[in-house]
């Protein structure tokens, strides 16, 4: 299992937990663990391989462009010159992020022919438009695999609308994940809200939405409503211009921030302390932060893009994306009623517990990889 920048920890952290508990031998290759990962492998082994250098002047150079050079053209380096014989010994390959196209395309030439190759596509429009040169030429990527996983039909239809032949997708639904547990420390640094409280959690990008968000919640604070918005996570991109917006509005009491990269723990704090959550996504396939959600039983509070829209009725209040005044709309029942926010709670933590098991998406995982084998055979 190949998840080079770790991109998904948890994701890899309970596909390869549960591989192991069907039987299969697996190792996870990522970088280095930081203090902010909360990876402990169960029955499989998890190897450092790519960024040990890079990773070890982190503290040192910081998280600025000069790391993020230093980063690129190690991984350049290794996937061009540096051992491959932990992926070539294996029967599967199965990659789960391509942190940087043209560095992947070295790597994979390296691997063609010598053992079978996976890929899950956890999002066709790789890194959602934003990543310049990291997903330049991912499309021509994903025709070196014998298999691509995804996680449903939207990205299915996507893939094959880009060309990709049917016969190599496979659909493998994303099961609910558990962030690990928030600890009384936690908790205490997350202090509940005395007025109702709407939670944006995880990375920070354009194509999630924040500035609609903002602009949702600063139309329903000027018109009356009381309640708290909390983002939560590691901004890549200029947040100033947003909470700046919510300043000279005159309610910077009503706006917390935490940025930063949070640990799985304090993450979840945020969560168990939140009334509401909120993914107002422009765009999305799949998304594991609202699958590590739904066991809380909070009002979820969602766009219409993607997975989202093929939710089933009642699981979250649904909002048309890219549209503020819509998402103000959809939020402001939930801003009001407790018994409206426990109810929507209620149905998306029982459709989380009806949902599939990591169980499940290994023993679908191992078809898949031995459909692959077989063919090559």
């Amino acid at each position: 299992m190949v998840d080079p920048s770790l991109f998904t920890g948890r994701y890899d952290d309970s596909l390869c937990a549960a591989l192991a508990g069907e039987g299969a031998d697996v190792t996870l290759l990522g970088r280095p663990m930081r203090d902010t990962d909360a990876i402990v492998p169960q029955s499989y082994t998890y190897r450092p391989h790519y960024f040990r250098h890079s990773e070890a002047l982190r503290a040192r150079l910081g998280e600025g462009r000069v790391f993020r050079l230093a980063k690129a053209a190690e991984y350049g380096l290794t996937c061009a010159l540096g051992d491959i014989a932990p992926l070539t010994r294996a029967d599967v390959v199965h990659v789960q992020w391509l942190p940087l196209a043209p560095a992947d395309c070295l790597m994979l030439k390296r691997l063609n022919g010598r053992t079978a190759l996976v890929h899950t596509v956890h999002n066709a429009d790789a890194y959602h438009a934003d990543a310049g040169l990291q997903g330049r030429g991912y499309r021509a990527l994903l025709d070196m695999f014998d298999a691509l996983v995804v996680h449903g039909d939207t990205t299915r239809a996507a893939l094959t609308g880009q060309g990709v032949d049917p016969a190599r997708i496979h659909v493998a639904p994303h099961p609910p994940m558990r962030l690990a547990p928030a600890t009384p420390a936690d908790l205490a640094a997350v202090p509940a809200a005395s007025v109702p409280r709407l939670l944006f959690f995880g990375t920070i990008r354009p194509y999630k939405g924040v500035d609609i968000l903002i602009e949702a919640c600063l139309q329903l604070w000027r018109a009356g409503h009381p309640f708290e918005l909390v983002l939560a996570g590691k901004p890549f991109m200029d947040v100033a211009p947003l909470t700046e917006a919510v300043v000279q509005a005159g309610f910077a009491d009503r706006l917390v921030t935490d940025f930063g990269f949070l640990t799985e723990p304090r993450l979840d704090a945020h969560m168990a302390r939140a009334d509401m959550i909120v993914f107002p996504y422009r765009h999305i396939d799949s998304s594991g932060a609202f699958l590590s959600a739904l066991h809380h039983g909070k009002a979820m509070v969602t766009s219409d893009a993607g997975m989202f829209g093929q939710l089933p009725d009642g699981v979250a209040v649904r909002a048309r994306a890219g549209n503020a005044p819509a998402l103000a709309q959809a939020l402001l029942p939930l801003i009001e009623s407790a018994a409206i926010r426990q109810s929507h709670g209620a149905r998306a933590r029982a459709y989380g517990q009806a949902m599939g098991s990591w169980k499940d998406m290994a023993v679908a995982t191992i078809g898949i990889y031995e459909t692959v084998l077989a063919a090559r055979a």
